[in-house]
């Protein structure tokens, strides 16, 4: 049960955020889901044991391998989806608490808060680099397959 809210709660906070970035209304919902996917991702791997910085890792990549699938299917950019899909995996509360230490001069707290905020930072920079980094004409193949063209130019953008 615990999942089904965590998936509820994670596509209202994205979608709300899709609306705040004046998202296109068509394409709230998909804002919704792509982070979802990425926060149900980020939930599974910490409750199998893994730390916060690799379910960062594997939550960011599925995120933004899905935001290059739905800007192929729908026409649309791919940023389109990922950074409302991004909110979730945020370490808000890290940046919070980093900033709350220095001002009450607890450094070593604040150190600490800091690099764990930091590592998880890198772990979605690096999830949205290996996402990108798989080859294009993959998707443009799936856009061929979806729009039913020899030369996809919508593809061909994202």
């Amino acid at each position: 049960m615990n999942f089904i809210i965590q998936f509820a709660v994670a596509i209202i906070a994205t979608t709300a955020f899709a609306i705040l970035f004046s998202a296109p209304k068509k394409e709230l919902l998909l804002c919704g889901i792509s982070g979802a996917i990425g926060w149900l991702f980020y939930y599974a791997f910490t409750a199998a044991g893994f730390g916060p910085v690799a379910a960062s890792l594997v939550g960011t990549l599925t995120l933004t391998i899905f935001s290059r699938t739905m800007a192929v299917v729908r026409l649309a950019p791919a940023t389109m989806y990922l950074l409302p899909g991004i909110f979730p995996l945020v370490p808000g509360a890290g940046i919070y608490y980093t900033a709350y230490y220095l001002i009450t001069e607890e450094g070593g707290n604040a150190s600490a808060k800091g690099l764990e905020t930091l590592e998880l930072a890198l772990a979605i920079t690096f999830g949205i680099i290996f996402g990108f980094s798989i080859p294009q004409s993959l998707f443009q193949r799936l856009g061929r397959r979806l729009h039913g063209k020899r030369r996809c130019e919508s593809c061909d953008r994202t």
